[in-house]
């Protein structure tokens, strides 16, 4: 199951125009890397739940997803124990639809099963415990206690909640019987409480929950220099340069260190680009402007001679309809 229903908040004022999932990471949004990371490990049947701009992520993705549409939202975890029927007597995964990682997620699964676990958590180890709820488990993995964002002089781990979990239908047992529930709020002090079978699984790939703008730019940047795998929908022209299909050039183009020009995009003469930089499908760069550091997203416009540095460029109306912007959906 993919958790796509929330506000995303932090992303504002992106936000107020698409959901959090639907934000554009390099050429396509960021659930589109989570369905496609799924897909890649063999999660052939995904179901994702709606809420916040439901008919953009019905569109982009078709019949690739099931969906269920929560009316008021249900939490973390009433979302998942709605869609309850869908698991069936099976091992489930449930993963957040606005984070960008590349985790092995066969590797998760396989841990959760020759544990025997009811519940496993994926964690990671993060610099500052500041920006994470973080997960204390005992010499077995075994989860014994969370905290919620401490600070590092008194944080009892180092590990952050991925949101990444794996469990066994037996868990819906631990539910709250109102419709509303949380995971780190009902859920999981409930396993702790019961002593229930509930590990962690320490994960060494790439992951980034996206939690602000500035975490939109980095995990960008983070596609573009390769620290985090997955399509750029682009060929390398030339060092540093990635240009996607039916991009535009302009004469004198000037290009110092990594930039990628997405499909569709146009970029006027005399501009230049100091890396990274990432203009996404379908925007227009004016002549002459200069860009550093910045992040075009997709069907935005730059004026001529604008001169950007280390923002991001958005046009709400776009953002609004993912599919007037995306080439093809990969």
């Amino acid at each position: 199951m993919v958790l796509a229903a929330g506000l995303g908040t932090r992303l504002r004022p992106l936000t107020f125009h698409v959901s959090k999932p639907m934000v554009p990471v390099g050429d396509r949004p960021i659930m589109a890397r989570i369905v496609s990371l799924l897909e890649r490990h063999g999660f052939a049947d995904l179901v994702c739940n709606l809420h916040y701009f439901p008919e953009p992520i019905r569109e982009y993705f078709g019949d690739r997803l099931h969906y269920s549409f929560e009316e008021e939202l249900l939490g973390t975890a009433g979302g998942v124990r709605r869609c309850r029927e869908f698991f069936g007597d099976e091992t489930f995964l449930v993963i957040s639809g606005d984070a960008l990682t590349d985790i092995d997620l066969g590797a998760l699964v396989a841990d959760h099963r020759r544990k025997g676990a009811l519940a496993t958590i994926a964690v990671k180890e993060v610099a500052d415990t500041r920006e994470y709820g973080v997960v204390v488990h005992d010499e077995r993995g075994r989860v014994t206690g969370f905290q919620e964002k401490p600070p590092p002089e008194r944080a009892l781990s180092r590990l952050g909640n991925c949101g990444i979990y794996v469990f066994e239908p037996e868990v819906f047992r631990f539910f709250p019987e109102r419709p509303f529930a949380d995971f780190a709020q009902d859920v999981f002090p409930t396993l702790l409480k019961a002593k229930a079978e509930f590990y962690v699984h320490p994960v060494g790939g790439y992951w980034n929950d996206i939690g602000s703008l500035a975490e939109l730019r980095r995990g960008t940047f983070d596609l573009l220099a390769g620290r985090v795998a997955g399509e750029l929908g682009a060929a390398r022209r030339e060092d540093g340069l990635l240009v996607g299909e039916g991009a535009e050039l302009g004469d004198g183009l000037i290009v110092e260190g990594e930039a990628l020009i997405c499909a569709g995009a146009r970029v006027g003469a005399g501009t230049r680009l100091t890396g990274p930089v990432v203009i996404g499908p379908r925007a227009t760069v004016g002549e002459g402007a200069s860009l550093r550091e910045t992040v075009v997203l997709p069907g935005a416009t730059v004026s001529p001679g604008a001169i950007l540095v280390g923002g991001i460029v958005a046009d709400g109306p776009t953002l609004a309809n993912p599919l007037a912007y995306a080439p093809s959906r990969p």
